[in-house]
């Protein structure tokens, strides 16, 4: 290919190899964007004997290529966050439009204590959680004893247990009728609680330690993979700078963990403003327990929704903490050699601690927990009770199942979207997409019923008025709705997976399927989807587990006469009747540690150039 000249004695470019000059402002701006493109683009992987050959995979046929997308794909992302805003619009529009006479009796009766106990129980598990990952993570990064490898593992099997289970089990283990105090009584003669004392599980502190035992790997996860990326020789130079393995741990390796800290803790809080069985259990009226009352038990849809957007703004509010506590800090390597971890070997009494310190975590947030599930489990022997049980689970398989095929469906659209149209709008359409999961269950059940029922009474009154044939609520209190709903929620979790996915395919793929004549549909079908696989299968199995494990959202928007195990087991434990509930429980548990195992093994072998175990 020849190069085209310029000529001009003002400057020049080089291309292929030979000076193309430039005529300054008379080559048209199009030409000089894309030329610019070229000039930028590497074009070692696309040349043959020095010169540049066609097509370019991130060049001119690129930015042609862009131009001919279908704008089908902009659309398909543009209804998706659509339906993924619906329920913060629908909140909003209700809590605005319910009268100003609610939020004087809101503010002097409900917000007040809600919020307030929302937030105390928030901060007390962010510093549990900060301490207990953090610290795990630096002493399972940092040190050699025995035992480390196999407490690696366990310290994030905790994450398989929803608070609503381990709420429960603690109250039945640690109740006034539970085992513990009746052992108790026995071996000191004790006859009513007035003759001694017990700390009550069901107080804000209980639920403190209850939510921070079971979600402290949120901040391990998030700690240990920051340690593990972190530079050896920043750590030795605060050592030889006099730092003591204390010191440089608190003055070196938490400022350079601060942004994955701050990920996980915020993780951490999400899950608390989310739950809503365990606080209820424990008689702590948070914001979802007071948003859950005052629409079912107060009939008032719209406080409900007042209350609503109060939790939308702590959402708003933890995202502008987060963001803050980032910084915007960014740290990098800057050398391409590794090397691998230098342990601290510990001995005797220190190896002792710092086993007990790494155990006590997985024992209360896992074994306990377990235990009572196993014991209730084996002594169940109610027949009719393991039919019920038996429907649930498959109620709740159907329904995780069809909420991962949808959620993983709309990420592979917005992922893919966004690797061939590009452009601000799409961008920030596929990072938008991701709010649901942001979005406590109670505040997204509310905010998709509103306008689902509403779409359900408007084609019914056209129904009636075109037919007079009555179609009543097709998608309100229905499969659809829940399906819908749990798509919404664990979107982001889906998107995450694909795209990293989807990442790991070279865009020489697509150059060379655009250039045979293959359409970007026919590109997704026949090229991409065969090779995410494995992507769509670990985003479908995430989600398939977050949505055994939901329970907000299902608990608002089942069908009548529809069970799953959350719901199941929520309403067993309703009538203190959580024995009969152990079996269902437990495989709820046992599904959850899958996921929770395999992204502990991604994170622990994660360090670049190097061995991290």
């Amino acid at each position: 290919m020849s190069a085209v000249c310029f000529k001009s004695k003002s400057r020049y470019s080089t291309f292929g190899g030979r000076k193309v000059y430039e005529l300054g402002l008379l080559v048209p701006p199009w030409w000089r964007r894309a030329w610019k493109l070229m000039q930028s683009t590497d074009l070692s992987s696309s040349t043959r004997g020095g010169r540049p050959r066609w097509p370019f995979t991130h060049g001119p046929s690129a930015w042609r290529a862009r131009r001919r997308v279908s704008p089908g794909w902009t659309v398909a992302v543009a209804l998706i966050v659509a339906l993924v805003a619906l329920p913060v619009a629908a909140i909003i529009v209700l809590a605005l439009s319910s009268g100003y006479e609610t939020w004087p009796h809101l503010v002097r009766t409900i917000l007040p204590g809600a919020l307030a106990t929302t937030l105390v129980v928030m901060l007390g598990v962010a510093g549990i959680t900060l301490v207990v990952g953090a610290g795990t993570a630096w002493i399972i990064t940092m040190y050699r004893f025995p035992g480390r490898e196999v407490l690696d593992r366990l310290l994030v099997i905790p994450l398989a247990v929803p608070t609503y289970i381990a709420a429960y089990c603690y109250v039945d283990l640690l109740g006034y009728a539970g085992p513990v105090q009746g052992h108790l009584r026995a071996f000191f003669g004790w006859h009513t609680p007035r003759d001694y004392w017990f700390p009550d599980i069901r107080t804000e502190a209980g639920a403190i330690f209850l939510l921070a035992s079971v979600l402290y790997p949120y901040v391990y996860l998030a700690a240990r993979a920051s340690f593990v990326q972190q530079s050896i020789c920043v750590l030795e130079v605060a050592r030889t700078l006099g730092r003591t393995p204390w010191g440089a741990f608190i003055s070196v390796a938490l400022p350079l963990a601060r942004p994955a800290l701050a990920a996980g803790v915020a993780l951490v809080l999400m899950e608390c403003l989310n739950d809503l069985g365990a606080v209820q259990h424990l008689g702590v009226d948070t914001l979802s327990a007071a948003l859950y009352a005052t629409w079912l038990q107060r009939s008032s849809l719209g406080g409900a929704a007042q209350i609503a957007l109060a939790a939308l703004a702590l959402v708003l509010i933890l995202f502008a903490i987060e963001r803050h506590a980032r910084g915007r800090r960014q740290f990098h390597h800057t050398t391409g050699r590794y090397r691998s971890i230098p342990f601290s070997v510990l001995s005797g009494w220190w190896a002792v601690g710092a086993f007990i310190a790494c155990l006590l975590p997985f024992v209360v947030g896992f074994v306990l927990p377990c235990l009572v599930l196993a014991y209730n489990a084996f002594h169940f022997t109610d027949e009719a009770g393991w039919a019920a049980l038996a429907h649930a689970a498959w109620n709740s398989v159907l329904l995780a199942v069809l909420a991962a095929i949808v959620a993983v469906g709309l990420a592979v659209i917005l992922a893919y979207a966004r690797r061939i149209a590009g452009g601000p709008f799409i961008r920030f359409a596929v990072r938008l997409a991701g709010v649901g999961y942001a979005l406590p269950g109670t505040v997204l059940a509310l905010g998709l019923l509103i306008p689902l029922a509403a779409f359900d009474n408007r084609l019914d009154a056209l129904s009636r008025a075109w037919f007079g044939l009555p179609l009543g609520l097709l998608i309100t209190g229905s499969l659809a709705a829940l399906v819908l709903a749990f798509s919404i929620r664990f979107l982001a979790v889906s998107l995450g997976a694909v795209e990293a996915g989807m990442e790991r395919v070279s865009p020489n793929l697509d150059a060379a399927a655009r250039t045979l004549g293959a359409t970007p549909l026919s590109t997704m079908m026949r090229v991409h989807l065969p090779l995410l696989l494995p992507a769509l299968g670990s985003a479908g199995l995430l989600v398939f587990v977050d949505a055994m494990k939901e329970l907000p959202a299902a608990l608002l928007l089942r069908p009548f006469n529809f069970e799953t195990l959350a719901t199941h087991i929520y309403s067993l434990a309703s009538l203190e009747l959580f024995e009969n509930a152990g079996a269902g429980a437990l495989a709820i548990v046992l599904v959850g540690l899958l996921p929770v195992l395999a992204l502990h093994q991604a994170i622990a072998s994660g360090r670049s150039g190097g061995s991290s175990s």
